[in-house]
């Protein structure tokens, strides 16, 4: 398992942390957001799904990974 920590833009309420983890968890990985610090702390298996992926489903629920 990989763990890795990004910096997600344009998070700003509890809908916002809901959407992030459903949107990782839909992709077989497991995502913790720290709202306050604008930071998304994700495991997940790199031989199941990549870096990208997580950041492009981060994504297109409509926040910026930066």
């Amino acid at each position: 398992m990989s763990n890795v920590t990004l910096t997600v833009e344009g998070m700003s309420c509890g809908h916002c942390v809901s959407a992030v983890e459903k949107a990782v968890s839909g992709l077989g990985a497991a995502a913790k957001v720290d709202l306050q610090a604008k930071k998304v702390a994700v495991e997940y298996d790199e031989s199941s799904v990549s870096l990208n992926d997580i950041k492009a489903a981060i994504e297109d629920q409509g926040y910026d990974v930066v």
